[in-house]
């Protein structure tokens, strides 16, 4: 990858040091969408940080159910991921890409050297460890103290946001997945948004209306 593309693609990184040794030791990686990128047990190896596309990042039991914690998107990277780099532990969460995504992957021994060498990257890092606990925290409350409807309707707000557009093609399936319910669950409350006409129904499709952020916060 060119100088100038890494600096678009990473605008908060500027230091021209730690740019090159990004350029030099960098490995760039690409997925297809729905491709996994990590599964729970598997040692980290290098750190991820992602120039297009998304990441879904998941935590899964041990009857394989699945809850969403957060994306991952251009400019950003996986403090879950830095977390077991640091401990050398193997990886707790399951990463996905979102759809057709393009990584750079750092090595994990160089993660750890340049936070001696380079306050920049250090400096992302905690950036990274602050914003993903925020999320981690909003995705908790969303467990702990949000009915399914709330969720349900907080999850397409971040779908709209996500793919800049009002078409969420996902089956109630993935979504019950996501959520961690049943799909005879998301198909019931889907149908109540649906009689409000604040959503139209397709197959594996759901047509949104514009101002459905500003409905539901009413």
């Amino acid at each position: 990858m060119e100088l100038d593309s890494l600096k678009e693609k990473l605008p908060l990184l500027t230091d021209p040091q730690l740019l090159n040794a990004l350029k030099a030791e960098g490995k760039l990686m690409t997925f297809e969408q729905g491709k996994s990128i990590m599964e729970p047990g598997q040692f980290i190896k290098m750190v991820p940080i992602v120039l297009d596309g998304a990441i879904k990042v998941m935590r899964t039991d041990e009857d394989g159910r699945e809850l969403f914690l957060y994306y991952l998107e251009p400019g950003e990277t996986c403090a879950l991921s830095l977390t077991c780099c640091s401990a050398h532990k193997p990886s707790e969460i399951k990463a996905v890409a979102e759809e057709n995504t393009t990584i750079l992957g750092i090595p994990v021994q160089l993660h750890e050297k340049w936070m001696d060498e380079y306050k920049q990257w250090k400096d992302f890092v905690s950036s990274t460890y602050q914003q993903r606990f925020q999320e981690m925290l909003v995705a908790l409350d969303a467990v702990a103290f949000k009915r399914m409807d709330e969720r349900l309707m907080r999850y397409i707000v971040t779908k709209m946001k996500q793919y800049k557009g009002n078409e969420l093609h996902t089956t109630h399936q993935e979504i019950a997945n996501e959520l961690g319910t049943s799909r005879e669950v998301i198909s019931r409350l889907l149908k109540q948004l649906e009689k409000k006409k604040w959503i139209e129904l397709g197959r594996n499709v759901i047509y949104i209306r514009d101002d459905f952020e500003e409905l539901i916060s009413k």
